[in-house]
């Protein structure tokens, strides 16, 4: 079973991603929990240049994130897999679709295509889409920001609503929840989604 978070910054799906990990590993399932960007040592240090560096032009953010993605399924995500290990991983294609196709402009289908190369057509069984306010986004995230973070509301207003786009064209496989809600009912909400879809 893959199953990714998704959301805007703040939206808890760090949270959730943990909670379920753990509740799975609490089962005696065999579990690999793993983050974009990031993941992997290659995947790290893009994940530091993209987010604690100096001004990255849109292509060059996709391109950047996609070379981490390629990196994460080939080293971690594709082996765990095939070792019969179930793997959760907080963001994924989802992620570059919405924020570089989506609020920067570069086309949604563009990205997504460009996503599904670097990944091999590798997609997760279910992902959950925690959406709240982008207004709100600021107020979650507290005082250190890194540079997506420092985007303004019309930023996340416009990834918030590719967001949306993405759930109903992969409304099979995307899970929409309220991410203003208290974190534990999320939680039963997303266990008891993937027991009904197992």
């Amino acid at each position: 079973m893959f199953v990714t978070f998704e959301g805007l910054d703040g939206s808890g799906k760090t949270t959730q991603a943990a909670l379920l990990r753990a509740r799975l590993a609490a089962e005696g399932e065999s579990v690999v929990a793993t983050r974009e960007p990031g993941g992997t040592e290659l995947g790290e240090r893009i994940r530091d240049l993209v987010l604690h560096g100096g001004h990255v032009a849109p292509w060059a953010e996709a391109l950047l994130y996609a070379a981490s993605r390629a990196q994460h399924v080939e080293e971690v995500i594709r082996p765990a897999l095939e070792r019969g290990a179930s793997v959760v991983c907080d963001r994924y294609v989802d992620s570059s679709v919405a924020y570089q196709g989506g609020a920067r402009g570069l086309g949604m289908n563009r990205v997504l295509e460009l996503n599904l190369a670097a990944v091999g057509g590798l997609m997760p069984h279910r992902t959950f889409l925690l959406v709240f306010d982008p207004a709100a986004v600021r107020t979650r995230l507290g005082s250190d920001h890194d540079r997506i973070e420092r985007e303004d509301v019309d930023f996340y207003a416009r990834v918030a609503a590719a967001y949306r786009e993405l759930a109903d064209r992969f409304s099979k496989r995307i899970v929409v929840l309220d991410g203003a809600r208290p974190a534990h009912e999320l939680a039963e909400e997303v266990y008891g989604a993937l027991r009904e879809g197992s």
